[in-house]
């Protein structure tokens, strides 16, 4: 049997923290920042986590168990 490969667009965009959660990053953080203010810009720059309803597809993507 081949070896699983995991997703390497999944690989790019998340991570695990230290008690087995998944990190994401903000959307609408990368291009047409001009028009956005401050305030929204500076909350995207944070990290936040993986709903639990999609814990299972990222999990998989991540070939995680």
């Amino acid at each position: 049997m081949p070896k699983i490969k995991t997703n390497s667009g999944a690989k790019k965009r998340f991570a695990l923290t230290g008690t087995g959660k998944i990190k994401r990053k903000h959307a609408f953080h990368s291009h047409i920042l001009t028009k956005k203010t401050k305030k929204r810009k500076r909350n995207l720059v944070h990290t936040g986590l993986v709903d639990t309803s999609n814990v299972s597809q990222v999990k998989e993507l991540l070939c995680l168990k």
